[in-house]
């Protein structure tokens, strides 16, 4: 049964990063198709763009008011020898500041009209930008839908990939390797999803809109997460000591080299392959037109999980490996990885936005890596239970949903305040009420609509990442009424909880001069995995005191 499920599993992945890579290969051919002719003749930078238009022959019908002159199509670049006896060309200059990102704000902020026709004196020389489209329920919805689905299916073979990895010999010795799980794939929270909304909300302010600076802006935040790669990977590995061994009193030191070999090199290497799809997802996104809040943050998970799990499966288990005749190679690997750490700081110095976050985004790091890490010694002492080793597959499965869909929300909410442009940090900010369940999920505003759509998806998502489960033959435990019951009522319990405290965390973060890009995220995601491991593993005892047992599906 076990190499059905590994055939089942391997035929899972293959179709998975196929129409992923398919996707994402669609969007780019999409991209170059989509150029225009005439764009040979314009060049973009960060306030405006320069528009060619031909001036008729008679002087008479040249317009007189701004905003009257028609754009034509220019198929040839005139020879410059033959332009003197040609009549003069007019180039018009229009200085919005990012067009898109103008519509994005409109269609955030919902402001009844951004122009007052009353004061569109002769001043104004830049015509009047179309109007904008609002963000609708139903867009919203439509826009995160497909990666969330993508993000869940991502979690279901990281479920899997656990499932069948807990029996394997590393894990099964050094049981302390389930502690680094949450925390590691914690990281795509405290890491990835933080880039993902720094640079969405960058891209969406217009600070990505030349090459120069958004190229700028992704290897300082490349050389960023590196750092905190490292940093995170060791210290998840001494908390796996400290929650593991310490109240046990059982210490080997083989064996805690292990884990921090483990734990940074997994660390260091998922983090730079989702950087660099993340930073692939969010350029495209702007320009396809999508906005980048509502795609990047779940597909920064889509593919996390699965590649972090594969990656600490496969490296503990060669190291481990390797113990039995190479003392040296596990310190060699951390000493590796840790001496290139100052490199990546240099390079993360010389960018303003990731030198800040270099010196202050610590805190929220490592607290939250802390978080997880308590979730993960709830997970390592239910999972060494025969009786719960069901729990494995659902964990990421559920961890990773509730975690996907309240970093959407706070991204938003982040790129809201930003665009509001209400001052961070006021000299004498008024005291702010708590915000009510009420206000989050039923409000008037574009924040408690996202809020609705985000928590109506969790109940028939997780319908159908529990059904591929089971068509696979995953995990140890029968999905039948009443643990499909438990399993959602635990799983929109950890939702709602998240979603409030989104709404409560970010505008408080921002209140008190911390940019919710660096400091929101991190949280939340961590909290999801504490609430999501814990709500599941008190469904797993409370269904084994009632008399659902179930522990021998899929041996």
């Amino acid at each position: 049964m076990e190499t059905v499920r590994s055939i089942y599993l391997s035929i899972y992945l293959s179709i998975y990063l196929s129409i992923y890579l398919s996707i994402y290969l669609s969007i780019y051919l999409s991209i170059y198709l989509s150029n225009e002719v005439f764009s040979v003749l314009t060049f973009h930078h960060s306030n405006g763009s320069v528009h060619p238009i031909i001036l008729p022959d008679n002087p008479e019908e040249v317009p007189q008011t701004p905003g009257e002159y028609e754009l034509t199509e220019v198929t040839s670049i005139p020879d410059p020898s033959d332009q003197e006896n040609e009549r003069p060309d007019m180039v018009v200059l229009d200085c919005r500041a990012n067009a898109k990102g103008q519509r994005e704000e409109d269609a955030l902020l919902e402001n009844t009209s951004q122009s007052n026709e009353s004061d569109n004196t002769s001043m104004d020389q830049s015509p009047v930008p179309p109007a904008p489209l609002k963000e609708t329920s139903f867009s919203i919805g439509l826009q995160v839908l497909f990666p969330f689905l993508l993000a869940g299916f991502g979690t279901v073979a990281a479920g899997m990939v656990l499932d069948i990895v807990q029996h394997w010999t590393v894990f099964t010795e050094v049981t302390e390797v389930f502690i680094l799980v949450p925390a590691l794939l914690g990281l795509k929270g405290n890491l990835e999803m933080t880039l993902a909304s720094r640079l969405s909300t960058a891209a969406n302010i217009g600070q990505m809109d030349t090459a120069k600076d958004m190229w700028k802006m992704i290897m300082g935040n490349l050389a960023l997460i590196q750092v905190q790669a490292t940093v995170v990977g060791f210290l998840a590995s001494i908390a796996a000591v400290i929650f593991g061994w310490i109240p046990e009193g059982n210490f080997k030191m083989g064996h805690a080299v292990l884990l921090c070999a483990s734990s940074v090199a997994t660390a260091f290497i998922a983090s730079l392959l989702l950087g660099l799809i993340m930073i692939g997802v969010i350029i495209a996104s702007r320009k396809v037109g999508i906005n980048p809040d509502n795609v990047a943050t779940p597909i920064a998970a889509s593919l996390g999980d699965l590649i972090t799990l594969a990656l600490l499966a496969g490296i503990s288990t060669g190291l481990y490996k390797e113990l039995e005749f190479n003392d040296y190679a596990n310190p060699m690997v951390c000493a590796f990885f840790v001496a290139l750490t100052p490199i990546w700081v240099l390079i993360a110095r010389r960018t303003p936005s990731t030198r800040e976050v270099l010196y202050s985004g610590w805190e929220p790091v490592i607290i939250a890596m802390a978080i997880s890490s308590v979730g993960g010694l709830i997970l390592d002492k239910t999972v060494s239970n025969p009786n719960f080793a069901g729990m494995a597959v659902f964990t990421p499965v559920i961890n990773g949903v509730g975690g996907n869909l309240v970093a959407v929300q706070a991204s938003r909410i982040s790129t809201y305040l930003h665009m509001n442009a209400l001052p961070i940090a006021e000299p004498n900010p008024a005291p702010r009420k708590c915000p009510t369940p009420w206000s989050t999920f039923f409000g008037s505003g574009v924040n408690a609509r996202s809020a609705r759509v985000l928590f109506l998806l969790v109940a028939p998502g997780h319908l159908v990442f529990l059904y591929t489960i089971n068509s696979m033959q995953g995990g140890h435990t029968t999905l039948t009424s009443v643990f499909i019951a438990f399993y959602l009522a635990a799983a929109l319990l950890q939702v709602v909880i998240l979603l409030y405290l989104a709404d409560w965390m970010v505008n408080w973060m921002w209140h008190r001069g911390m940019d919710p890009d660096n400091f929101s995220i991190p949280y939340l995601t961590a909290l999801g995995d504490l609430l999501g491991t814990g709500f599941l593993a008190l469904c797993f005892h409370i269904l084994w005191l009632i008399g659902d047992r179930d522990t021998d599906v899929g041996d």
